[in-house]
């Protein structure tokens, strides 16, 4: 004989059962808060705090050995001073060359090498190890390396060009001319390994049956090159000219070992103007005010690439 139900008791197990989902939930959702949570408060401590703060201090005067009670409300003027400062003008012209010579440069160069490593290459495995080298080794002993290479007097470089007949090679990292370039070279010398791991990576995504297609239809090399291989690595190249760009208006370590920005301003950039402003001579109103400066202009640049990627770029 069947037990007859009654209705209350239906009510009170379904509201127990929600009850416990409900907990359960609740459990699942702390359990992945807790795993996130040393994270995010690394994030907000040491990150989001910092970049309010330097916001703050942007619309200031203050001295960093002054206390937070030094520090006065300037309104706009760390910001218009800037358009003044003869060394933040040359600094902005220096990032400007270094980034529209070093990033074309790097990823044409970058692209041969992939190419060429991506086929039948006797040692393949050893010569990209080779590029890849300097990406991964310590920016200081790569600029130990150069600077014994740029020496004016004993570095091979001049001491190769000189075997060519060069009577005057170029003083390098002591001349105003071609401080910069001397580092670009290193900086795209230095990064090739890095682009062509990633562009190799693309190549290799790339079906095989396309290039057969063409090859059936008479494309030649160069064809194949400009319709098929760089058409299906523009989701690569977008990737490589972002972060390129990003890293191009952040150098600062090769500066600042090599040249410290001279002679005199020739290798100045804005990320070691900051450094020079905030913790050489305490200035930290202006040097938070150029690092605004140069987040807006990240953000604009790669916003316009964002946006001009959907003419180009295929996925």
């Amino acid at each position: 004989m069947a037990s007859a139900i009654h209705p209350g008791t239906a009510v009170d197990a379904a509201a127990l059962n929600a009850r416990a989902a409900r907990r359960r939930a609740w459990q699942r959702n702390i359990t992945g808060y807790l795993f996130v949570a040393p994270n995010l408060i690394g994030f907000l401590l040491f990150t989001l705090a910092p970049v309010l703060f330097s916001l703050v201090v942007a619309f200031s005067d203050w001295n960093l050995f002054k206390g937070i009670g030094g520090m006065e409300f300037v309104g706009w003027r760390n910001f218009t001073a800037l358009f003044h400062d003869v060394w933040f003008i040359d600094s902005l012209k220096n990032n400007l060359f270094y980034t529209m010579a070093t990033i074309p440069a790097l990823m044409i160069l970058s692209l041969v090498v992939a190419v060429i490593l991506n086929d039948r290459v006797y040692g393949r495995v050893i010569i990209r190890a080779m590029f890849f080298i300097p990406y991964i080794a310590n920016i200081v002993a790569i600029c130990a390396v150069w600077l014994l290479l740029y020496n004016p007097a004993h570095g091979v470089i001049n001491q190769f060009l000189t075997g060519l007949g060069i009577a005057s090679p170029p003083q390098w990292l002591a001349s105003t001319q071609w401080a910069l370039p001397a580092i670009m070279i290193m900086t795209i010398w230095g990064g090739i390994g890095y682009n062509s791991v990633l562009y190799m990576a693309g190549l290799q995504s790339i079906p095989r049956s396309l290039y057969e297609s063409a090859e059936i239809d008479g494309a030649s090399a160069f064809g194949k090159l400009w319709h098929i291989t760089i058409p299906m690595l523009s989701p690569t190249i977008f990737f490589l000219l972002i972060t390129n760009i990003i890293y191009s208006f952040q150098v600062f370590g090769p500066i600042n070992i090599l040249t410290q920005g001279g002679p005199g301003r020739a290798t100045t950039v804005i990320a070691y103007y900051i450094y020079l402003s905030g913790f050489r001579y305490f200035k930290m109103g202006p040097a938070s005010a150029m690092a605004w400066f140069l987040m807006i202009v990240i953000f604009g640049v790669t916003l316009v690439q964002w946006r001009g990627q959907k003419k180009w770029v295929n996925y």
